[in-house]
């Protein structure tokens, strides 16, 4: 194993400057997957469990959701929330049983609320509930997929080293071209947030900077038009 005094910021700056590195691309048509932009998440000062990296991230993700719906192409928004119970929140969910674990992020609580900063557009984007990391499991994300016959999945939200990551896994597993904007995904300690970007820029997905994706769907829409 190699080891290094160097911060995971560091090597993460290194690992974005380097022009050689390989690229997955974009393809034909993408998927605009936001991941638990909730107030038990979102709202730093109100809940333990929140955080935030790029103050602008939730106006980055806006812009690219405006962009995809003028496309007409799919945008997804996922939560988390359980029964009062906390029965279908697994052994991931009742781990613990605090005010602030993943069991008591009950249904209609201000903690499984999307944050009002978010522009969800009801009746065209889709939202889903989601109870593990990764928003393809038990979801009708696949099927969604599969239906709009994207080749491409690019991903938003939190947190980098959890939910971001395992939906970057599952969308290259399933053969897709995936791509995580920079400023677009957050986590509540550096050490984790670039460490994880590092892990997926080598190995699951292109980590670009926001306005990349946002200049390919402008091109898009010229295509389009």
């Amino acid at each position: 194993m190699e080891t290094s005094d160097k911060t995971a910021r560091q090597i993460w700056a290194e690992v974005k400057a380097n022009p050689a590195r390989a690229r997955f691309g974009y393809g034909r048509k993408a998927v605009l997957v936001n991941i638990d932009f909730q107030c038990a998440y979102t709202k730093v000062g109100e809940f333990k469990t929140a955080y935030e990296t790029d103050p602008r991230q939730i106006e980055h993700v806006n812009a690219l959701a405006r962009r995809f719906r003028a496309l007409n192409w799919p945008v997804v928004w996922t939560h988390v929330a359980y029964a009062d119970s906390g029965e279908d929140a697994g052994v991931w969910g009742t781990r613990t049983d605090t005010p602030d674990s993943l069991q008591n992020i009950r249904h209609g609580s201000r903690r499984a609320q999307f944050d009002e900063r978010c522009e969800i557009e009801r009746g065209h984007d889709f939202v889903y509930c989601k109870r593990m990391p990764s928003p393809f499991f038990e979801t009708p994300l696949q099927s969604l997929l599969v239906w709009h016959q994207v080749d491409t999945v690019i991903i938003t939200g939190g947190s980098t080293s959890g939910c971001v990551r395992a939906a970057a896994v599952d969308s290259l597993s399933r053969g897709y071209r995936t791509i995580v904007p920079e400023q677009c995904v957050a986590d509540k300690h550096e050490s984790y947030h670039f460490a994880n970007l590092t892990d997926l820029m080598l190995k699951y997905a292109d980590v670009v900077d926001v306005s990349e994706p946002l200049a390919w769907l402008d091109e898009q829409a010229k295509v389009a038009a």
